[in-house]
């Protein structure tokens, strides 16, 4: 409740000095809109249709391309997590195409695939699939040697070591990664929508800039934050709330110290005991 509080009063705050700038006359309104004119053109959108169109547009494009970069995201850091060559060889890949700005993908998209949903696919996986990548490579680098070597003294094979002791643990690691791949493949989203004007936030953007309309640009921008800051709470919070309360690494008091009087091989036991 006072988490809560805190930020209500937070953006309120927020909205205060946004309307305090508006109030002060230094830009024009045509190109400083007010939070007033901004939640005008927030119900007109919904009211006509407007945005709920986009937002099934842009969803459905940006789900389909985020699942298609967990997959291979977490395909590739397995390998190079297991595999030294694939390490040294795939890794200096994805390091450099981490620092490729997703939107240089845009004109070979269009030019490969012309104007379809594919093209704006194509950049969407291009610009989240690295991260998820990192991040589930430094996963299962990070798992305490202890954890293995536990579990291979307990008789465990290289399955019952891969599903029972090593997913597990890198799996605060890879949750980490799929939230980062969230927002890149939503900026990735973004930048092709804009491109190639295949319906979508990134077209209304485009139409809005176009007629000089302010307010609906940013009405789109909070549409858009409000979509992200729900996925968080709904899906990613109670799956990262669930890894850490599940494995012992938590806040909550009660549940550490529950945590804290279990070995991490009586743990390991306890998991192929299961598996057998």
């Amino acid at each position: 409740m006072v988490v809560a509080l805190k930020r209500i009063a937070f953006y309120v705050g927020l909205v205060a000095i946004w309307q305090a700038l508006y109030a002060s006359g230094r830009w024009s309104p045509m190109l400083f809109p007010s939070p007033g004119d901004v939640w005008s053109a927030l119900l007109d959108g919904f009211r006509q249709g407007t945005f709920p169109t986009a937002i099934k547009a842009s969803l459905q494009r940006v789900v389909i391309g985020f699942i298609i970069s967990f997959f291979l995201g977490v395909l590739m850091g397995t390998a190079m997590a297991r595999w030294k060559s694939v390490q040294e060889t795939l890794g200096s890949l994805v390091l450099g195409m981490q620092s490729l700005p997703s939107i240089c993908w845009a004109p070979l998209a269009l030019m490969w695939f012309g104007l379809q949903d594919t093209a704006i696919l194509l950049v969407v996986v291009l610009g989240s699939t690295f991260s998820v990548t990192e991040a589930t490579y430094a996963g299962f680098r990070n798992v305490p040697p202890l954890y293995r070597r536990a579990a291979m003294v307990m008789g465990a094979t290289q399955m019952q070591l891969l599903r029972r002791v090593l997913i597990p643990a890198a799996l605060p690691s890879i949750v980490t990664g799929l939230k980062l791949s969230w927002s890149f493949a939503w900026r990735s989203l973004m930048a092709g929508e804009l491109i190639a004007s295949l319906g979508g936030f990134g077209q209304l953007l485009q139409n809005f800039r176009e007629t000089f309309d302010m307010p609906s640009v940013v009405a789109v921008m909070v549409v858009i934050v409000a979509i992200g800051l729900l996925v968080n709470a709904v899906v990613f919070r109670p799956l990262e709330k669930s890894i850490q309360r599940r494995w012992g690494i938590t806040t909550d008091d009660r549940q550490s110290d529950y945590r804290k009087s279990r070995r991490p091989a009586a743990s390991i036991q306890r998991q192929l005991d299961i598996a057998q």
